[in-house]
């Protein structure tokens, strides 16, 4: 059978899958029968000692983890320095005027929407062969980034980029969701997200280095390939290193890999999850009107709705912020050390957020301080002339900007009841959520230069919508787990019914749509 034998038609139906319409409705979702696993060794109800599973998590966060956090931490190197370049000769070499230095900005976002279905394929094909492909392909074209001597060119290099990109980046949080446990995945992913700030805090420091040199090579051209080669050397790392699923992970010993599995089928009836995926369950994800709705920012029972304004504030802040501190009176070597700082901090806060969200199971309540928190520092740069209480607002942006989106990532998977309609659902909020780069890489023009006012104004008035979303959002699913309370009584009382509430271990598809599913606030 070839890589894409399981597109071609459903997965086959067991004991767990919803009926008729219970995959997009939890009220209508039976309660899941026992069903053995079909992977062999792995009774269905097999006892996992806390030891040995705390063994286990630790070894996927050591192994894991950090490698396709690491890989990110390049993907947002080479998706970024533009930036960087810019400040650095780009534009005057090239003879880039402000119109058509947007434009290499936008074409990229325009890539990552048409190809952001490709986040489907972190299902469909082999995982360690997929992520193979797109790392060697945009380690590739980041790299001959630094050979363009057009406008054109380079266009055709951002294009590309984007769209190989969009195949890596807003998928790994859907795989995250088959290694870890719906309350183990928040920090998970903020460990793999805090790699777009710390990214960001060496290059500024890179940057800095370069731009304060004098090479034979432009200084620009330098930096792509600085940035891109290390890419290219991770090629043959993650095709042996990374594992298809956790119980083919090859560090973990046998006794290990049948705890993974059997933490599989705790988690959603099966430990095999790869390989193809259930199109009646897309069909019914996108024909689902609380899906769109919460994509277009009415908010229903996912945060698709903050998809709309999470890109836009994100994106201005790495691709803009030094020419911006540039522009305020630092120079521009200094603009790019004076990067480094606020991106550090929102790294450790991204870390520390999404562990205490995962405690606390409260995701909307960070994501609305930290929403204020940003915009705050928003408005600190729209409205302030004095130049240090600006740099203080850029500090303030960075402390929330990423870590609220590190927030809203396992919000929607936490909040999804079937292994396709989570990746439907990241899929519909990057779709909608790249949008954002359309308007907000031409918000910041340098006629509006040195205070940027329309531009920051505008970031603040979507931040603070975002927090007001967020908030809404909560306040909604909070009803929703009140009606599920009233009719199949509280989810301890559930699981008591079904004999399992000494012995949470035996559990079967906890994460999937049925009368124990509760919507995470």
């Amino acid at each position: 059978m070839g890589l894409f034998s399981g597109v071609v038609k459903d997965a086959p139906p067991t004991a767990t899958d919803p009926v008729e319409d219970s995959a997009s409705d939890p009220e209508k979702a039976p309660i899941p029968v026992q069903q053995e696993d079909a992977a062999p060794h792995t009774p269905a109800h097999h006892h996992v000692s806390p030891e040995v599973e705390k063994r286990v998590v630790r070894k996927l966060d050591l192994r894991f983890t950090s490698l396709v956090g690491f890989l990110f931490l390049l993907s947002f190197l080479d998706r970024s320095n533009i930036g960087n370049a810019e400040t650095a000769g780009m534009q005057k070499e090239l003879q880039l005027t402000s119109q058509q230095y947007a434009w290499l900005l936008t074409i990229f976002y325009i890539a990552y929407i048409i190809f952001e279905p490709l986040v489907m394929m972190w299902k469909i094909v082999p995982p360690h062969i997929w992520a193979t492909f797109v790392v060697f392909g945009w380690g590739v074209i980041a790299t001959l980034q630094a050979s363009a001597t057009s406008w054109s060119g380079m266009m055709a290099c951002r294009f590309f980029l984007g769209a190989i990109e969009a195949g890596y980046g807003t998928g790994i949080p859907y795989l995250l969701s088959f290694f870890y446990l719906r309350h183990e995945v928040g920090l998970r992913i903020g460990l793999f997200f805090s790699a777009a700030p710390l990214a960001n805090t060496f290059a500024g420091a890179l940057a800095y280095g370069i731009t304060s040199g004098h090479s034979k090579l432009a200084n620009w051209r330098l930096l792509f390939l600085i940035e891109g080669i290390p890419t290219l050397m991770m090629v043959p790392v993650t095709y042996f290193c990374l594992p298809d699923s956790p119980e083919k992970a090859k560090y973990l010993t046998e006794e290990e890999k049948i705890v993974a599995k059997a933490r599989g089928v705790k988690q959603a009836g099966s430990s095999n999850r790869v390989g193809g995926i259930n199109w009646k369950e897309v069909g019914q994800a996108l024909a689902d009107p609380k899906c769109w709705f919460t994509a277009v920012g009415l908010l229903k029972e996912t945060s698709h709705a903050q998809a709309n304004v999470k890109v836009v504030y994100v994106l201005l802040y790495e691709l803009f912020l030094p020419t911006i501190l540039d522009e305020m009176g630092f120079g521009s070597i200094n603009a790019q050390g004076l990067t480094a700082p606020p991106y550090f901090l929102s790294f450790l806060l991204t870390i520390a957020t999404t562990f205490i969200a995962d405690r606390t199971q409260q995701r909307g309540i960070m994501v609305i301080i930290l929403s204020c928190i940003g915009g705050i520092g928003y408005v600190l740069l729209a409205t302030v002339e004095s130049v240090g209480v600006r740099y203080f607002g850029v500090w303030l942006a960075a402390c929330g900007i990423f870590p609220a989106i590190a927030n809203v990532l396992p919000w929607v998977t936490n909040n999804q009841g079937s292994d396709t309609r989570r990746g439907v659902g990241i899929a519909m909020l990057n779709i909608i959520g790249q949008c954002g780069p359309l308007l907000g890489t031409n918000v910041f023009p340098s006629t509006d230069g040195p205070r940027y006012v329309r531009g920051f104004s505008i970031c603040a008035a979507f931040i603070f919508f975002n927090g007001l979303l967020a908030l809404g959002l909560r306040t909604l699913l909070a009803w929703e787990n009140r009606k599920l309370d009233r009719k199949y009584g509280s989810k301890s009382e559930v699981l008591a019914a079904r004999g399992r509430a000494e012995d949470k271990e035996g559990a079967e598809a906890e994460e999937n749509y049925g009368p124990a599913f509760r919507y995470v606030l």
